[in-house]
């Protein structure tokens, strides 16, 4: 069998696979159920499997779909963990593999990098109670541009201009930070983290007094696709500089580990991201959480079809033909969907979850 039969077609498919490896292995599976359905009237969920004991002190936790659309990346290598005889697993017993499936099964399912909510799960992990938002001038300044009141070629010409002439005033960096770095004002528009927490937040919540309630030790791998060369799988460490667990991040990948607040990342530094929530939700554990990013396609062309899946948001369900040619845009846009990228994906995946099980396994 070849890694690469691990990868899915669609969400309702990637579910069957992570289930059935999950009892072909012997994982012990909850499932969380979601209000909405699928495009097909199918269940939305998020199902967490786990290998060895409910009380590991050290765990390894892996997450797919953090952004919906890109759940099919960080599902085939999940589903390779649990399916593959070779696959990397925890040998001491103090160990533990907690793998969350979709944790926002929504945007998965319907091709959108968002929650049913509309909002940017990666950037909906602050403290809403606060009730005090940061601010992204950079977005303000650029909203109707980057989300279009009408999808059409003129319309879409012109805000296509207003984003050029930002870009060569102040970077195409400082464009990409300005578009996706967060913003909370804009709830039709791009990267909106929420005034609350979503249903995917609440869950995950919840996922970790289940399982994470003995950990002192633990490792996020969060699979990401839309960024870096195609099939290269770029590790970001989600800490502060040279911070203990930025060290410990290095540790465990080696130099090729980036950090957007270095500034050496093809990633902005965004805020309310998922290690943020896991930690939070989750304290008693040492942290050491890394974002793994896999290019499809140029960045340029990412930020585009993300605009148009905003635009699409006020009517997520149609079954219109621009609804659906941009539904099918998303899932080109994070998922390769050929044998090379699912070959080089499950080779950099189940490497990288072989290192977090060595470096826990020092301790």
């Amino acid at each position: 069998m070849t890694p690469e039969v691990h990868f899915a077609a669609s969400y309702a498919d990637a579910r069957a696979r992570f289930l059935a490896a999950s009892l072909d292995a012997g994982a012990r599976v909850r499932r969380r159920i979601h209000p909405e359905r699928g495009p097909d009237g199918e269940t939305l969920a998020v199902d967490v499997a786990r290998l060895c004991p409910a009380n590991s002190r050290r765990v390894v936790v892996i997450v797919s779909a953090t952004h919906g659309a890109e759940g099919f990346c960080g599902s085939g290598v999940q589903t390779g963990l649990l399916a593959e005889r070779d696959a990397p697993r925890p040998h001491a017993p103090d160990t533990a593999l907690v793998l969350i499936h979709a944790i926002n099964p929504f945007g998965f399912a319907w091709l959108s990098r968002t929650t049913h909510e509309n909002v940017d799960l990666n950037r909906n992990f602050v403290d809403h109670r606060a009730g005090a938002w940061p601010a992204n001038p950079g977005y303000d300044e650029l909203a109707g541009a980057i989300v279009l009141a009408e999808w059409s070629d003129a319309a879409k010409a012109e805000a296509d201009r207003r984003l050029d002439a930002y870009g060569e005033a102040h970077s195409q960096f400082a464009l990409q930070g300005a578009i996706s770095i967060s913003q909370w004002s804009h709830p039709d528009g791009a990267f909106y983290g929420g005034r609350a927490a979503t249903w995917s937040l609440r869950a995950l919540e919840a996922i970790c007094c289940d399982e994470l309630a003995s950990a002192r030790h633990a490792v996020l791998l969060d699979f990401h696709t839309g960024l870096g060369p195609r099939g290269y799988g770029k590790p970001i460490s989600c800490h502060a500089p040279d911070s203990a667990a930025d060290r410990r991040a290095r540790e465990i990948l080696g130099s090729e580990v980036t950090n957007p607040a270095a500034g050496n990342s093809t990633s902005a530094a965004v805020m309310g991201t998922l290690d943020d929530g896991i930690a939070f939700a989750a304290p008693w554990a040492e942290w050491t959480s890394l974002a793994l990013e896999f290019g499809v396609v140029p960045v340029k062309d990412t930020l585009d079809a993300i605009r148009a899946d905003a635009w699409l948001a006020s009517d997520r369900k149609s079954t219109s033909h621009t609804a659906r040619a941009i539904r099918q845009r998303m899932r080109e846009t994070f998922y390769g969907d050929d044998a090379e990228w699912k070959a080089r994906v499950w080779a950099l995946g189940s490497d990288f979850a072989a290192r977090a099980f060595t470096a826990l396994e020092r301790l």
